[in-house]
């Protein structure tokens, strides 16, 4: 739900990480994913010094004109229009130019970063979610690389065309007046100083006010996807308080960096144009002496205007870079993230045939988000293959971390998990991941067809391999009812169906994957007694020759099972068949009194 603590906008990885959005080589990081496109590069900074160049060729070309405006040839000055004319058509082709290979750029360059982000963030262990919110993820991915795009897609090329109008403009006012130029220079230092002092401010404003915008995308990704749930308890009001409260820090952030950027601009602005003034006096006075043509002033004063506009331009795109430096690094950030869990640099490989056979060997684990509390503690457990063995156990006992690990999305702190006689952290976790199915307690539904929920277990499944899956869950009746039967649109999460209709098209996919390991994390928990008495005879004919592990709060869904594992506080307590566990007493005897005989008793 809405998190009420919004004193601070949220430091993924500490102070210190943050330290390094003050530090404009963060930028660096980017050329890996530019260096790929150098052609492209080349030909963007070839059309952009053409487009410097031919800007720089004007002046020359005004002076000449303004010089000879009262000569009696006709035809020269015809001439010196035609070439300003033409200089103006190359400056217009090259600009154009410009800005289609740079944009071009832009977008290849952010479409790759967004690639790779994803790419990693997608495989990385849940310990790295217990740390950060998906919500922050997908800004970072959305929010930072549309900053990152303005920076290469733009906001590059405009400062370094603008870099070399200033270096170049520069060269030609010393050429056209030393004296005007010397006097120019000494407005250097005054421009300077409030951008080094006032960038300082703007780039911890710019990381603040996009962690503010990650905390709002968090808090409104993390109240949307529970929108049922916020509307039932009648949350609404808190909730908008909620995000109201971080959108408004998000704003205030943004206004002073916004007021910061202002104040640097029109600081910079005033002095380099009033100085332009000044110069613009003396000049008119040295023509007047005869110590120029007019000419040569109007050119002087081109010049002047364009370095001084340059300046404007690079005080502004400066500001632009520094947001670009924070995106860049909280991108790096995901990009370079160590998982808790690795695959070996030298796996062991899986056989194509896996048995299934699964051993637990003194293995303690604690979540990282609760260090001082074993989920699972010393628990050694060896299934053989084709076994089916059931999990039960009061809330918290640690049945569903035991499916966790042996799908290995933790290491333990202690002890090791075997398949087929391998450690699990010895093999690639795709490579043994291939080798299981699971059904989760919380079924998973995308934004996608029915037929395409069901074929996410196994891609290459035909249409009858699909509808056979579906049958087999029995799931196959409410699917053809629907619209346009397999193929109707589910809705996000599934919103369309019930929780036993979701449960149903889970247990189907499951089925589809055909593997040789089934995991069952309260399978049928959410379906009614005709649909689960379906759906148990299908898990019955499905686990006939694999490995079968059921976790299960309702006991008669495991009477069947090869063995019965109790489970309390992390421990194996018990272990054995239905008859023998309630014929030995203790919990399990205590859980199937509550549940059988209580439960008759209620009827």
């Amino acid at each position: 739900m809405a998190r009420m603590d919004t004193a601070a906008p949220p430091v993924q990885n500490g102070d210190e990480e943050r330290e390094k959005s003050k530090n404009m080589r963060a930028l660096s990081a980017l050329w890996p994913f530019v260096a790929p496109y150098r052609l492209l590069m080349g030909a963007a900074i070839a059309a952009l010094v053409l487009t410097a160049f031919v800007s720089l060729t004007l002046p020359l070309a005004v002076r000449r004109v303004v010089d000879n405006f009262e000569v009696e040839n006709t035809a020269t000055l015809d001439l010196y229009f035609a070439a300003a004319l033409g200089i103006a058509a190359l400056l217009a082709i090259g600009t154009g130019l410009r800005y289609a290979l740079v944009t071009r750029l832009g977008e290849r360059v952010v479409a790759d970063i967004r690639t790779a982000v994803f790419g990693r963030v997608i495989g990385m262990s849940p310990a790295f979610y217990e740390r950060i919110m998906t919500g922050e993820v997908l800004s970072r991915i959305t929010t930072d690389t549309a900053l990152i795009l303005s920076v290469l897609g733009s906001s590059v090329s405009i400062a370094l065309r603008n870099l070399l109008i200033f270096v170049g403009g520069l060269a030609l006012m010393l050429l056209t007046s030393a004296k005007l130029t010397g006097l120019a220079l000494l407005l250097v230092p005054a421009v300077i100083v409030p951008i080094l002092v006032l960038g300082r401010r703007l780039r911890v404003l710019s990381r603040e006010n996009q962690d503010w915008i990650a905390a709002s995308s968090g808090n409104a990704s993390e109240a949307l996807s529970a929108v049922q749930t916020v509307q039932a308890f009648t949350h609404e009001v808190e909730n908008r308080a909620a995000f109201s409260d971080v959108t408004e820090r998000s704003f205030d952030a943004a206004r002073r960096r916004i007021w910061t950027r202002a104040v640097m601009t029109v600081i910079v602005i005033f002095l380099v144009f009033t100085g332009i003034v000044g110069i613009l006096w003396i000049g008119a006075n040295t023509v007047r002496s005869g110590e120029m043509t007019v000419g040569t002033l109007v050119q002087f004063v081109i010049y002047s205007v364009m370095v001084a506009g340059s300046v404007a331009a690079l005080s502004e795109i400066w500001g632009e870079l520094q947001r670009a430096a924070g995106a860049t690094e909280r991108l790096v950030e995901l990009l370079e993230s160590i998982d808790t869990v690795k695959d070996p640099a030298a796996p062991v490989p899986v056989q194509n045939t896996v048995r299934g056979a699964i051993a637990f060997e003194d293995v303690t684990f604690r979540y990282p988000s609760r260090p001082k509390v074993a989920a699972l503690d010393h628990v050694s457990l060896t299934i053989e293959p084709g076994e089916t063995v059931a999990f039960v156990g009061p809330s918290g006992a640690g049945k569903t971390t035991i499916i966790q690990m042996i799908l290995r999305f933790y290491d333990p702190v202690e002890g090791r998990i075997l398949l087929d006689g391998i450690d699990l952290a010895d093999m690639e976790r795709n490579a043994f991941r291939r080798h299981i199915a699971l059904v989760p307690q919380d079924p998973v539904i995308f934004a996608t067809s029915a037929r395409e929920n069901i074929r996410f277990g196994r891609p290459d499944a035909s249409d009858a391999d699909v509808e056979a899956a579906a049958r087999a869950a029995a799931a196959h009746e409410f699917i053809a009812a629907l619209p346009e039967g397999y193929d109707s649109y589910l809705g996000e999460r599934g919103v369309m169906l019930s929780g036993g209709q979701k449960q149903r098209i889970a247990i189907a996919r499951a089925i589809l994957r055909d593997a040789p390991v089934l995991l069952l994390d309260e399978a049928t928990s959410a379906l009614d007694a005709e649909s689960e008495r379906a759906v148990q005879h299908a898990v019955d004919d499905l686990s006939e020759g694999r490995t079968t592990l059921i976790v299960a709060h309702r006991l008669a869904t495991v009477k069947k099972a090869d063995r019965i594992v109790v489970l309390d506080q992390g421990r194996v307590v018990a272990t054995g068949s239905h008859d023998a566990l309630v014929a030995e007493g203790g919990l399990y005897a205590r859980l199937a009194r509550l549940q059988f005989t209580d439960g008759i008793a209620a009827e």
